[in-house]
């Protein structure tokens, strides 16, 4: 299995195996299939797993699924468990598979492509998913972000999610707050800030630049800034709509606050860090450290 197949995706994955294991597909029972352990996904949707159910019925597996032998017989699903998974939904006993050979960084590398590029996981999911890349395989953010076809920042930004504390992962993955409002509550240098502002998304759903304000407000330890974390309403400077766009590719791209004073033709653009890590990682994501 070459490298360079794993960083195209998928499908040039499958192609690579088919030749190398022999052309067509084998036909096998579900009954000798078993799920991926290295699987970075550990909730499937009910609803889509019908829906899929649904399509598979009518049409049958359309797509095999990559499977390795086991010593006992079986097969352990490589890529395509929620095919695999729908098939059981649907009824079938039998679905076509593509047998190939595979190493534990490759395992855990081809689900996690499958999954990152079809926006399969949740964001802490993704998060955990790369850093046991990271681990298993000794590899830098950059190496990750190659094989699995984002930009380096997206990682980092992705990796940084996994410093937030339990209850606030949890409340990303099911969905109660964006990767959005937890750049911003990384933000805070303070735990005790962390929660107040995590109950204020969570509670009261402010948006993310909202977030943001209240976040750099309560680093700097004003007390307007407390009273907004608290539930008054930020006031909105009045800028131009395409400076406001800019401002939140910048805070998507780098991760922290980000302010452009000025106008179109004239002005600055300040970058706010919490840390002597986080000056660190911004330096890195600008290039102006090698």
């Amino acid at each position: 299995m070459s490298k360079r197949a794993l960083g195209k995706g998928i499908d040039a994955l499958l192609g690579e195996e088919e030749k190398r294991e022999g052309p067509g597909t084998l036909e096998v029972a579900l009954s000798a299939l078993r799920p991926n352990p290295s699987q970075p996904r550990k909730d499937f949707v009910d609803a889509r797993l019908r829906e899929l159910a649904d399509s598979i019925r009518q049409k049958g597996v359309l797509q095999p699924v990559l499977v390795e032998a086991d010593a006992d017989g079986r097969y352990t699903v490589i890529a395509g468990e929620r095919r695999f998974r729908a098939a059981k939904l649907a009824g079938l006993e039998r679905i076509p598979v593509i047998v190939g050979r595979f190493s534990a960084e490759e395992k855990l590398e081809i689900a996690l492509i499958e999954n990152v590029q079809r926006e399969d996981l949740t964001p802490i999911e993704e998060a955990q998913a790369y850093r046991r890349l990271m681990d298993m395989a000794a590899l830098s953010q950059e190496q990750v972000a190659a094989k699995v076809g984002k930009d380096r920042s997206t990682v980092a930004n992705s990796l940084r999610l996994l410093k937030l504390p339990e209850d606030m992962q949890s409340a990303l993955s099911r969905g109660e707050m964006s990767p959005g409002h937890a750049r911003a509550i990384l933000m805070l240098v303070n735990p005790a800030d962390q929660q107040l502002l995590f109950r204020r998304i969570v509670d009261r759903g402010i948006s993310v630049r909202e977030a943001e304000e209240s976040a750099a407000g309560l680093n700097r330890g004003k007390k307007s800034a407390r009273k907004t974390a608290a539930g008054e309403k930020p006031s909105q400077g009045r800028k131009e709509p395409e400076i406001r766009a800019i401002e939140e590719k910048l805070i998507e791209k780098l991760g922290t606050k980000v302010e452009i004073k000025g106008t179109g033709k004239k002005g600055r653009i300040e970058i706010a860090y919490y840390s002597t890590d986080d000056l660190e990682r911004l330096l890195e994501l600008l290039k102006i450290r090698g």
